[in-house]
């Protein structure tokens, strides 16, 4: 039997934790409790009415409030990381951030195949929303987790695997919060590998557009910065196992003279960047663009994120490039990446290639809220998604996504009471009014 919540587990109220990273949204939660154990989160999660987990905060929707209920903040779980070197895995716990343990897995031997732009973000929150890394050939990041520990409606904890519950799983990693808290994740690991990145100024877009197969082809992670107003891509950073060979030009782009922040064109220092000019390192410190123990992006700023199908790419550009002069005055930087397809059901990649457009805004959030309906409208012939932790105007997911009823289904199953969803899932996945 689950007893009373532990003595030991406080309330944060200090203003600063009301807030999301980005401080462009104030949760509403009643509490916002700090566990230090799994079994004071199932304490917890067994008598709260509504509960949401909060990881690094650094979604800039309300997919992780709470409304009058709990957030379970989980930076304080006390989980250990444990490497299994046979099965070439670790295990790690919910509020584990990525730069936490990725310098433990090199010295282990070991790398993630992938990551994000920024090393800050938790685990379990970026499988959750569905966040990627760049690379033709890399799917998103939850595409390397192979278990879970679920903390469920009733305050038990379930666990799962890729191969021990393959009907179910692929809805459980990418699941924007509406199924439990994620406490465990098992992610697969490889040896581990050295890295170099190669800035380039000045693709022209004509160029991009005819030789985007050829640009994506020339790193194992691609990512192209642009504002959409100019006639040239900023920038390409091309990321590559070392060794390598790179090219000395890219289709008019010349190799930069000196270090580049994402947002280099708007004036933004690279000094919180990882190394580039072709210096080899270590896979956790190239690929990501943003260094541990740094301010990650710009700082003061907003996100959205649209994915469409690969073989669209070039009318989705065009489609842009039109409200080019709308999109810069509000974006610090867009970024462009592509990703493979996966089998997760609300993931953005589901059965799917696609060209990721991310976009670093200025807060100036009435104005991006009123640009993103134009935004959409000019993306919606392309099957396009959203990503579940950023800023939207409609529905994440495309009409008729096939993976959505089968996540409704798993969700009715794990929490037919709706203890983890809030307004913003009801609209954007439940289809009703929260």
């Amino acid at each position: 039997m689950i007893g009373t919540v532990s003595s030991a587990l406080v309330i944060d109220d200090a203003r600063a934790t009301r807030t999301n990273w980005a401080g462009n949204l104030t949760y509403r939660a009643r509490e916002i409790r700090t566990p230090r154990t799994v079994e004071e989160a199932r304490e917890l999660v067994a008598r709260a009415p509504r509960v949401k987990a909060l990881g690094s905060r650094h979604s800039f929707n309300a997919v992780a409030d709470s409304p009058d209920g709990l957030q379970l903040d989980l930076s304080a779980l006390d989980v250990p990381t444990t490497i299994d070197p046979a099965a070439a895995s670790v295990t790690l716990g919910g509020g584990v951030r990525y730069g936490d343990v990725v310098k433990q897995l090199d010295e282990a031997g070991f790398a993630l195949a992938n990551l994000a732009s920024l090393p800050h973000i938790t685990v379990a929150g970026s499988v959750a929303t569905g966040t990627h890394g760049s690379g033709q050939h890399q799917p998103g990041l939850a595409s390397a987790v192979s278990a879970v520990e679920l903390l469920t409606a009733d305050g038990e904890l379930r666990t799962f695997s890729r191969t021990g519950d393959p009907d179910v799983f692929p809805g459980l990693v990418v699941n924007a919060g509406a199924l439990g808290v994620l406490t465990r994740l098992t992610l697969d690991l490889e040896p581990a590998f050295q890295v170099r990145q190669d800035a380039f100024d000045a693709l022209p877009w004509q160029a991009a557009i005819e030789h985007f197969d050829e640009i994506q082809a020339a790193g194992y992670s691609v990512s192209m910065f642009t504002n959409w107003a100019r006639d040239v891509v900023d920038q390409v950073v091309l990321k590559n196992r070392v060794p390598a060979e790179v090219p000395r030009t890219l289709f008019g782009a010349v190799p930069a003279d000196g270090p580049r922040h994402p947002a280099h064109a708007a004036g933004i220092s690279a000094e919180n960047t990882t190394v580039q000019g072709g210096v080899p390192g270590p896979w956790y410190d190239r690929l990501p663009h943003f260094r541990v123990g740094f301010a990650p992006s710009v700082g003061a700023e907003l996100q959205s994120e649209y994915f469409v199908p690969r073989a669209s790419a070039a009318a989705v550009f065009e489609a842009l490039r039109g409200i080019g002069d709308r999109i810069a005055e509000l974006a610090l930087v867009s970024e462009i990446r592509t990703l493979a397809a996966d089998d997760l059901w609300l993931s953005p990649g589901y059965r799917s290639d696609r060209v990721a457009l991310h976009f670093t805004w200025r807060p100036r959030q009435p104005e991006v809220e009123a640009l993103l309906p134009l935004m959409e409208e000019r993306l919606a012939p392309f099957a396009v998604r959203a990503h579940w932790g950023k800023l939207v105007h409609g529905k994440p997911l495309e009409p008729g996504h096939r993976g959505l009823p089968k996540f409704r289904e798993l969700a009715g199953r794990l929490d037919p009471a709706g203890k983890f969803r809030n307004p913003f899932l009801d609209w954007a996945l439940f289809d009703t009014q929260g």
